[in-house]
């Protein structure tokens, strides 16, 4: 396979995370790729650091926003701007396997599917392992994701030859989730690659570390994206809380990453 990827990586003010997340797809033993990078108007060194690795290998590509839009915009900025067969995504403070974009296009031609996603695990602000892997069911329908964000941002990969360029949401929190909505909306099935490929950063200021921005964004994806009414809105949340904090917990587990 010779197919190119995509790997869209918005940032802000991620100095201090962003040169790992660059290493880490550097470091893939898959090697047909390019990295846009798109520097939310950062304060920091983040732009200085992006056109720096720029400079050193034509594969990655750093832009710079005229105003901090989000990282919606951001991402939808890159999106117009990619040339792959598939878009792959990345956060700026998370990090790749070296197998990941090898092992999900080889799953993906194996199985003839156009999207798939990983297990992960977790590390904390200075990068140390948690020793916890994220799962998922071994199959997620739209209903299983409209209850829960089943797939992690870092691991996602779709092909633009069979659904184009997707655009982001502008919505300031959860885009991923709605883009993979509608990917699985079309497709009505999507099947992780089953292992981990991937670390995600646990942040204090994350939203997935805070409870009550992960039930105010959530209620906004229910109310605006999918206009329900206030009462169907709070009845879906309230569905998503239940989903959360029973059925997801049993899909966290503890110790060396795992593969089934």
């Amino acid at each position: 396979m010779n197919s190119l990827v995509s790997i869209i990586a918005p940032c802000f003010n991620s100095e201090k995370y962003i040169s790992q997340a660059i290493q880490s797809v550097i470091f893939q033993t898959y090697e047909h790729w390019e990295l846009l990078l798109i520097d939310d108007c950062s304060s920091d060194e983040t732009f200085s650091i992006i056109s720096d690795f720029a400079s050193q290998d034509t594969r990655i590509k750093a832009f710079k926003l005229d105003k901090n839009s989000g990282a919606g915009v951001a991402r939808n900025f890159a999106i117009q701007k990619a040339q792959g067969n598939y878009i792959a995504f990345l956060d700026a403070d998370d990090l790749w396997k070296p197998e990941k974009l090898e092992k999900q296009l080889h799953f993906m031609q194996t199985q003839n599917i156009p999207f798939t996603f990983s297990f992960y695990e977790t590390i904390d602000e200075a990068g140390n392992l948690r020793n916890e892997t994220i799962t998922t069911p071994s199959k997620i329908t739209y209903k299983n994701l409209y209850y829960c964000n089943w797939i992690g941002n870092l691991t996602g990969i779709y092909s633009v030859d069979f659904f184009g360029k997707i655009p982001i949401s502008s919505i300031k929190k959860r885009q991923d989730w709605m883009m993979w909505l509608q990917i699985v909306k079309q497709i009505q099935i999507a099947i992780p690659v089953p292992e981990s490929l991937a670390y995600y950063r646990v942040r204090e200021d994350s939203i997935s570390a805070s409870k009550w921005k992960l039930i105010k964004y959530n209620f906004k994806v229910y109310h605006k994206f999918h206009q329900r009414n206030f009462i169907l809105a709070c009845w879906d949340t309230m569905q998503f809380l239940y989903v959360q904090l029973v059925i997801k917990p049993k899909y966290k587990k503890s110790g060396l990453p795992l593969r089934y």
